[in-house]
C-alpha cells in the first residue's frame, strides 16, 4: 500500500502515526490537483472517527497573551490525560520556515509534549482557503485521537466569524484596560463568545481584572444570547500563575454537556456541516468560472467595456456567465 493509496494515510492517521499525520496535513495543503483529488478521499474515509472532540475557537486582543493562554491551557489538559492539537487560522501567513519556527517557539513547552500536536496556519492566501484546510486538518486530528482541539484566530477581522464557524465554543480573551474596556473589541466578535476571559488578572492588575470584568458582563447583558441554554460568563485568569485557567476547562466542559443534553450541539455541527459544504461550491463555481477558457478569453474586454460605461455591469455579468452554457 503506497502513498497514492488513501488508506495509507487513513490507517496511520488512525493509528496515531505522527509522520503520516503530518504527510496528510500536507497533502491537505496542496495546491496539486492529484493531491487534492486524494486528500479529499483520505478526509472522507476519516470522517466517521472524527467527531468526538472538544473544539475550541480561541481570539484576542493584541497583547492579550493569547499564546502564553494557550500553552499554560494545553499543558493543564494534556496534564490531566487529555490529547491536545492547536491549529491557527492566519490568512496573511507564508508558512516560512520563519512562521512554523515562530509557532512552535511561542509555545515551547506544548511543542515537545508527545500528547500535543501545533500546526501553524496554511498558506491560504486567502481567508476562505486557509479555512477550508482548517476544517479539514481538525478532523483528520480528531481521527487520530486528539479529544481537544483548539482553533486560534492570528489573522484579524473576518477570521473570528470564520473560526467561530467551525467550533463548539468559541473563547474571547481580553485585558483590563483603564476603563476603556470595550474600546478594544468589535461588538461583533462579543456577540460570537461562548465564554469571556479577562487573562493577566495577577498582581497589581487584579483589581483592574476585577472591574473590568464587570464592564463586560454589563455588556455581554445587552446582547441577546445565542440560546436560552446557555449565557456566556465572564471569567478572570492568569496564564502565568495559572490562576482561573482551570475553571475555563469547566465552563467548556459545562457548555458541552448543557447543549448536549438539549441536542444544540449536535444541531449546531450539522449547521456547520451544511454551511461549510455551500462555501466549498461558492468556492468551486468560482475556480470553475475563473477556469473556463471562454471566459478567460472575454474576461479583460468585457472588463474594460464596463470600465468605460459601453456595457452595464448587469450585462456584462450576464455575458460572462453564458459563455458557461456554451459548451452543452
Amino acid at each position: 500500500m503506497g502513498e497514492t493509496d488513501p488508506q495509507f494515510y487513513i490507517d496511520g492517521v488512525r493509528s496515531g502515526n505522527r509522520r503520516i499525520l503530518a504527510k496528510t496535513i500536507t497533502l491537505i495543503e496542496s495546491a496539486h490537483p492529484t493531491h487534492r483529488q486524494l486528500g479529499r478521499s483520505v478526509v472522507d474515509g476519516l470522517l466517521p472517527y472524527a467527531s468526538k472532540a472538544a473544539r475550541i475557537g480561541i481570539t484576542g486582543v493584541p497583547g492579550v497573551g493569547k499564546s502564553t493562554f494557550i500553552e499554560s491551557f494545553g499543558m493543564m489538559l494534556v496534564e490531566s490525560g487529555h490529547r491536545v492539537a492547536v491549529l491557527a487560522v492566519d490568512p496573511s501567513s507564508t508558512r516560512s520556515g520563519g512562521s512554523v519556527m515562530a509557532d512552535k517557539t511561542r509555545m515551547e513547552r506544548l511543542a515537545v509534549a508527545p500528547e500535543a500536536f501545533i500546526r501553524p496556519s496554511p498558506s491560504g492566501g486567502t481567508l476562505g482557503g486557509v479555512a477550508r484546510m482548517t476544517r479539514e486538518t481538525l478532523l483528520v486530528c480528531e481521527a487520530a485521537g486528539f479529544d481537544v482541539v483548539i482553533v486560534e484566530t492570528v489573522g484579524v477581522g473576518q477570521s473570528e466569524t470564520t473560526v467561530a464557524s467551525m467550533v463548539d465554543f468559541f473563547l474571547v480573551l481580553m485585558l483590563a484596560g483603564a476603563g476603556d474596556e470595550l474600546q478594544g473589541i468589535k461588538k461583533g466578535v462579543l456577540e460570537l463568545a461562548d465564554a469571556v476571559a479577562i487573562n493577566k488578572a495577577d498582581g497589581d492588575n487584579r483589581e483592574k481584572a476585577e472591574k473590568a470584568r464587570r464592564s463586560y458582563e454589563m455588556a455581554l447583558h445587552l446582547l441577546n444570547p445565542a440560546t436560552p441554554t446557555w449565557s456566556p460568563p465572564v471569567l478572570t485568569c492568569s496564564a502565568l500563575t495559572l490562576a482561573g485557567v482551570d475553571t475555563i476547562w469547566e465552563t467548556i466542559k459545562d457548555y458541552r454537556s448543557k447543549m448536549s443534553a438539549t441536542g444544540e450541539l449536535e444541531e449546531k455541527r450539522r449547521r456547520q456541516a451544511l454551511a461549510w459544504m455551500w462555501s466549498r461550491i461558492e468556492d468551486g463555481l468560482k475556480d470553475r468560472f475563473f477556469d473556463h477558457p471562454a471566459v478567460g478569453e472575454r474576461l479583460r474586454e468585457i472588463e474594460a467595456s464596463v470600465e468605460r460605461g459601453d456595457l452595464s455591469p448587469t450585462m456584462g455579468a450576464e455575458t460572462l456567465l453564458f459563455l458557461l452554457d456554451k459548451d452543452h
